[in-house]
C-alpha cells in the first residue's frame, strides 16, 4: 500500500468493488489483437483503414486550394513584373490585392492546410507584396532583393504543391 501522503486517493487503491467486479472486459478480435500486440498499435491500422478510404470532397478541396493557389501565383509573377511605367500597373496592383486577400481568407482558417509549405511560402509571398503595396502605393516598384525574396517564395509554394505539401 501507499503511504497516507500519497496524491492517489484511498479510494482508487482499495480493492474493486462488486459493480465493476460485475463488469467483463471482451477480448479484441484475433486480427487487432494482433496488431495491437506487435508494437504498431491500433491507432495505426485505423489510420492505414481511414487513409484508404479518403473521402472524396477532401479530394476536391485539394484540388481547388492547388488550383486556386498557382492563380495567384501567376497573378503576383505577373504584377511584380510590370513596368512601373505601365498604366495599368495601378489596375492590376487592385485586382492582386483582392485575390491575395479573399486567397487569405478563405485559406488561412483551415487547420489542414496550416502546416503545409506552400500554405506558408505563399501567404509570406501575399504579406511581402501587399506590405510593399500598401506602404508604398500601387505604383511603387518592388525593390530587386524583396522581389527576389518573394519570387524565391513562390517557386517554393509551386515545387511544394507539385509534391502534394
Amino acid at each position: 500500500m501507499r503511504a497516507a501522503s500519497s496524491p492517489v486517493p484511498a479510494a482508487v487503491l482499495a480493492a474493486p468493488s462488486a459493480a465493476t467486479a460485475a463488469t467483463t472486459v471482451k477480448p479484441l478480435p484475433r486480427a487487432v489483437a494482433s496488431t495491437a500486440s506487435n508494437g504498431t498499435g491500433l491507432g495505426a491500422a485505423l489510420a492505414l483503414v481511414l487513409a484508404a478510404a479518403a473521402p472524396e470532397p477532401a479530394r476536391a478541396a485539394d484540388e481547388e486550394y492547388v488550383s486556386e493557389t498557382q492563380e495567384v501565383i501567376g497573378k503576383v509573377r505577373s504584377t511584380i513584373n510590370m513596368d512601373k511605367a505601365d498604366p495599368n500597373v495601378a489596375d492590376a496592383v487592385a485586382e492582386l490585392r483582392e485575390l491575395s486577400n479573399s486567397w487569405v481568407a478563405k485559406y488561412r482558417r483551415e487547420k489542414s492546410l496550416l502546416g503545409r509549405p506552400s500554405f506558408r511560402e505563399m501567404y509570406s509571398a501575399l504579406n511581402a507584396v501587399s506590405g510593399h503595396y500598401i506602404s508604398f502605393g500601387p505604383t511603387a516598384p518592388i525593390p530587386a532583393k524583396r522581389r527576389a525574396r518573394i519570387l524565391e517564395e513562390m517557386d517554393t509554394a509551386e515545387k511544394a504543391l507539385l509534391r502534394g505539401r
